[in-house]
């Protein structure tokens, strides 16, 4: 029994400083990777739909492509769909049945308003709740707990593609919070990196570049 608990109490201290270090050294980058301070503070669409949310994460790359090139790639993401653009294998690990298209898909491309996709046999079901056709898509997790948005900001130098996800753990323990924070964020940072990255390549590829060189991204 002490020897288990002395595990626990070391445990515990070690993922708490992992959780300062990372709070003072990386969580900002995290949160709001490729976004400018105004961009990470923006009010977006579905921002008032999750007004008290526990995390806000930001990110955003700019893609040298017109909204237009852009909207097919986002419209058709899912599982059994177009994918996510981002490890497949890390998503298929999970049970998502993830495979990340090249090409867009026309059987995909009528989403609309009320329409739901489920992420895995345990996973959240999401549900579009706001859908301007290339500017912006909003889904919300069914049970509330999740706003995930996407906006596309046409600019001088391309296209500026932001997601936001505003997210609340109403039930979690106070060693599950401490887990979210050190593991589960960094992670989606990865994954959302991989996924933005993927759809900018993408709508390259398959769009005449404008003029402007691209800028560098973080």
């Amino acid at each position: 029994m002490k020897k288990t608990t002395a595990c626990a109490i070391g445990l515990g201290t070690y993922l708490a400083g992992l959780a300062v270090g990372y709070q003072v050294l990386l969580r900002d980058r995290c949160l709001n990777w490729g976004t400018t301070p105004d961009e990470a503070t923006r009010t977006m669409p579905g921002d008032d739909l999750l007004p008290t949310p526990d995390i806000v994460a930001t990110r955003a790359v700019t893609v040298q492509a017109p909204p237009s090139a852009i909207w097919p790639w986002l419209v058709q993401m899912g599982p059994g769909r177009g994918g996510a653009y981002t490890y497949d294998w890390i998503e298929n690990l999970l049970g998502l049945d993830m495979h990340s298209a090249d090409e867009i898909l026309p059987q995909f491309q009528d989403l609309a308003v009320g329409d739901t996709l489920s992420l895995g046999t345990s996973g959240p079901t999401m549900r579009v709740t706001e859908l301007e056709p290339e500017r912006t898509l909003v889904f919300g997790s069914t049970d509330g707990n999740w706003i995930w948005a996407f906006g596309l900001y046409p600019g001088v130098s391309g296209t500026r593609l932001i997601s936001r996800n505003r997210i609340v753990t109403p039930t979690a323990s106070a060693p599950v919070r401490l887990l979210n924070r050190v593991i589960m964020e960094p992670g989606s940072w990865v994954m959302e990196r991989k996924m933005l990255l993927g759809i900018a390549r993408r709508a390259e590829q398959k769009s005449t570049a404008l003029p402007a060189a691209p800028p560098a991204r973080i």
